[in-house]
């Protein structure tokens, strides 16, 4: 899986570095006060595409703040503060043909000694 991610990270760039080679012009941005400023079209269209995203990606950052920020006491609280205590389980006597045998989890059957 890591692979074909990789793989899609590395055709989207190469996508986008073509794009950009073949649209590598200048364009003519008009700014205040009668101010022209020549800007290639990839950067032209990557600074419109951060000033749109950055805005969205600072909202939801704080909103994420925001709510851990507000579940760290409720989780603190529900955690237990005291382990429970562990439960040993008892042995279980099982009865198979004329001797009895005790099924143990540190071992499974015991060894008849002569």
């Amino acid at each position: 899986m890591q692979f074909l991610k990789t793989l899609f990270w590395i055709v989207l760039t190469m996508i986008l570095v073509l794009w950009g080679k073949a649209n590598w012009a200048v364009v003519p941005v008009k700014l205040w006060g009668g101010l022209i400023a020549d800007v290639r079209l990839p950067l032209l269209i990557v600074f419109g595409f951060l000033v749109g995203w950055l805005p969205t990606l600072l909202i939801y950052r704080a909103k994420l703040w925001s709510l851990r920020r507000r579940f760290e006491p409720i989780e603190r609280n529900a955690a237990p503060s005291v382990p429970a205590m562990a439960v040993t389980p008892t042995p279980t006597k099982v009865s198979n043909a004329a001797d009895e045998r005790v099924a143990r989890d540190s071992e499974a059957w015991p060894t008849d000694t002569p």
